[in-house]
């Protein structure tokens, strides 16, 4: 055999053992990827997205879609080949597996926690929507969440609203543990708290919840290391009562990345005229409650998504506006946002044709 045919033949060999062994060897990454991007003014699988009753809506056009990032399952396995080709390939991104799944959380757990985070999502862009049109909304503290095995388990529920703890007004969220550790582990807390079925009854009635009662707790140690913090197990949030009602039917979507477009759809169908003026504008962003729009992850999965479907403008999230600029596809403009009015400000500019002054991301920010 000729040496030259001899090296070749070689070669290909090494090449097909060394594909071979990509394709079995198991490397620690998971693959971003751009997903699905949907219009919140439109509708979802037949269902508008946004349904409002109670109120007067008005009609609207353009687009203002919220966008997804697409990831690999945490029960999937990348192999070698998959994660060069994913490091090569333009529109993907590999990143360290731990990234998605921190601390060996499982696929159920990692979607538990984004249907909750999508749940608040929610809930943060009604309130912002709302109090940016000056609409009061009727805010308390409940439970968000009791730890098993703590003091609180079986005394206190999610869903119960927080009215007191030893005999002071609850107002935010973080009054609570600021009251509790006021106390020594092992001291007694009271707790005045409207049991979430009253609750509940009462938001059914339209009515104001007048049952209230007494839980007496013991505080335990916290586990927080060097630190000896009372404790009772569980955590705070804010519910909500809306004057009216304001549905969002978006299913197979999770975490809290679509606050700002919701809340921005919710406007709109609110208010006389379009936001938009007809234009494709898409965006992303958590939001809460007083509309300060935060940072999300996969941005640049997200642009393009959204540069693939069409759009024109991306409203992106200050903190996120570094690394969307340093790749931002073709035709779409990046515009910074720190709050709603930040949005609102930047839609009006958009929908009137004069964009020349509208806060551009750039790769310092």
């Amino acid at each position: 055999m000729p040496r030259r045919t001899a090296t070749m033949l070689a070669s290909t060999l090494m090449l097909i053992a060394l594909l071979c062994a990509g394709v079995f060897i198991k490397v620690p990454y998971a693959e971003m990827s751009p997903g699905p991007t949907v219009n919140t003014l439109g509708e979802h699988d037949g269902e508008p997205v946004l349904q409002i009753s109670g109120r007067k809506t008005y009609p609207t056009d353009g687009h203002l879609n919220m966008t997804t990032v697409r990831v690999t399952s945490a029960d999937y396995r990348m192999n070698l080949v998959e994660a060069i080709y994913g490091w090569l390939a333009h529109d993907n991104k590999v990143v360290p597996r731990d990234t998605l799944y921190p601390d060996g959380k499982t696929e159920e757990e990692s979607t538990q926690e984004n249907a909750e985070e999508f749940s608040q999502s929610q809930e943060s862009a009604k309130v912002a929507a709302l109090k940016e049109l000056g609409i009061p909304v009727d805010s308390w503290v409940i439970v968000s969440t009791v730890v098993k095995g703590s003091p609180s388990e079986g005394k206190l529920h999610a869903g119960d609203v927080i009215k007191k703890v030893d005999g002071k007004d609850v107002k935010e969220p973080s009054d609570v543990a600021d009251l509790v550790t006021e106390h020594k582990p092992g001291e007694n807390v009271v707790f005045t708290i409207v049991p979430a079925k009253e609750q509940a009854a009462a938001e059914k009635e339209h009515r104001a919840a007048t049952t209230t009662k007494n839980v007496t707790i013991t505080t335990a140690t916290s586990d927080d290391s060097g630190a000896r913090r009372a404790i009772v197990g569980i955590s705070a949030g804010t519910d909500h009562t809306f004057p009216f009602t304001i549905d969002i039917k978006l299913a197979d979507v999770g975490g809290p990345s679509a606050g700002l477009m919701f809340a921005l759809g919710i406007y709109d169908k609110l208010t006389p005229g379009s936001l938009t003026g007809g234009t494709f504008v898409a965006g992303t962003g958590t939001i809460d409650d007083d509309g300060t729009v935060g940072p999300i992850g996969g941005v640049e999965m997200k642009t393009v998504g959204a540069r693939d479907k069409g759009a024109r403008f991306f409203l992106t999230p200050a903190d996120n506006c570094a690394a969307a600029a340093k790749d931002t596809p073709d035709g779409l403009t990046l515009v910074k946002v720190n709050t709603i009015s930040d949005a609102l400000d930047a839609l009006k500019d958009i929908r009137s044709g004069d964009t020349a002054d509208l806060p551009k991301c750039t790769a310092k920010g």
